[in-house]
């Protein structure tokens, strides 16, 4: 402010709501207190003080963070409130505007929640790129909760009206007290040590913070983000976070918005599968007729009319090949009697009974061999002198060379 101006009181006014919303103390305050003075207006808003026996806040709860509260609080309840400090502009006073209140007794857990929120924010197990996408089309729904709660009856009821072919399997725990939380560990692990499912729905119905305990429960977070199958963390009402719901790979706000997420609407696919065989219908329909028509003209023709044409076309082709097979065999046979004709023919003239058919003679000594010189005799060798028919033996008395 500068010194020696004049303000209005509108300027101060702005000046001092301004001066609020820069201290970044003031965006986010816990705040406990007695109520007191406590209405609630037709128009949904909450107007009461916050007070601790020296000091008085005035505190506005308007009509949407009102409607999230399970019960009102009344005079002399000790409360918790989340919210921010603010100015008035009209009255030109400070007042506490409240988005969330619960019971004194459970600001401890409030505060256990901000830690463990704030230490596994810090590992990275709520990081946006951990998330998984849910499978298109699961054909196996795993769940782990209350048997006995409404959760698993609305799970049950919105997966059978969306797909009936999706199977369901509940691994049974409980969802609330010190029991909880290890057995909520073990269905989890168990589900994917056994690969049960496809997609997994763990959750329950609403309550308090203290009866959704369990779903901020250390361990149970860490199994979730540890999940090799997708998790929907389906845990109280729209109005309630957990950080199992951080954790998950798709929040649901209730048990039945879980299932709607997990299963897939079917009923248009069955309208396109309806659509799609009554097309196959009417095309295998017409496929057969073309078909039949196609049966009726073959059977029209003579091949079926007239059987008896296909024996008289086969039997004189079978009658010309015949004739083809007998002719090329006399030829063949020809062609072969001419060739031993001629053999003959040279083998004859090789005979040397032929030559003496025709007037000679052989002459041969004792041993049988030719006598082809007067050299090779001498007298009183025995010559054997053979004529076409029979033989003539001799004995040399003289041998003469020459021409005489």
């Amino acid at each position: 402010m500068i010194a020696g101006k004049i303000y209005t009181v509108s300027e101060v006014t702005r000046i001092v709501k301004g001066l609020f919303r820069k201290e970044p103390e003031f965006a986010n305050l816990q705040i406990q207190g007695e109520v007191s003075n406590f209405r609630q207006y037709p128009s949904g808003h909450c107007y009461f003080n916050l007070k601790d026996g020296k000091t008085l806040l005035k505190a506005v709860m308007f009509a949407g963070a009102a409607r999230r509260l399970k019960q009102l609080p009344k005079n002399g309840d000790q409360v918790l409130g989340v919210g921010r400090i603010d100015l008035y502009e009209r009255d030109g006073v400070y007042q506490f505007y409240v988005d969330m209140m619960m019971p004194l007794g459970a600001g401890n857990l409030m505060i256990a929640y901000e830690q463990l929120k704030e230490k596994l924010t810090a590992e990275g197990l709520f990081d946006p790129g951990r998330k998984r996408p849910l499978p298109a089309y699961p054909k196996v729904v795993g769940i782990v909760t209350s048997p006995a709660g409404a959760a698993v009856r609305d799970i049950i009821n919105v997966a059978g009206r969306r797909d009936p072919s999706v199977k369901l399997r509940l691994y049974p725990v409980k969802v609330q007290g010190t029991e909880a939380p290890p057995e909520i560990i073990r269905g989890i692990r168990f589900m994917n040590r056994h690969k049960l499912a496809d997609v997994l729905i763990v959750g329950r119905g609403g309550g308090s913070m203290e009866d959704l305990w369990a779903f901020n429960d250390e361990g149970v977070v860490r199994a979730i983000a540890a999940s090799e199958i997708p998790v929907i963390s389906a845990v109280g009402h729209e109005i309630d976070f957990t950080l199992s719901d951080f954790a998950a790979d798709l929040r649901a706000p209730t048990p039945s918005a879980a299932a709607e997420l997990a299963v897939p609407e079917r009923s248009g696919d069955r309208e396109i599968l309806a659509k799609l065989v009554r097309r196959l219908e009417r095309t295998m329909e017409l496929r057969l007729q073309d078909s039949s028509r196609a049966l009726e003209k073959l059977q029209e023709e003579w091949v079926f009319t007239h059987p008896e044409r296909l024996w008289e076309n086969a039997g004189q082709t079978l009658d010309t090949l015949c004739r083809n097979l007998e002719q090329a065999g006399t030829r063949r046979l020809e062609e072969r009697q001419q060739k031993l004709d001629l053999l003959a023919a040279k083998l004859g003239a090789l005979d040397p009974y032929g030559v003496l058919r025709r007037g000679y003679t052989i002459t041969e000594n004792a041993q049988g061999r030719a006598v082809r010189q007067p050299s090779d005799l001498h007298p009183g060798d025995t010559l054997v002198t053979r004529f076409a028919q029979g033989a003539v033996v001799s004995q040399v008395e003289t041998v003469k060379e020459g021409t005489e």
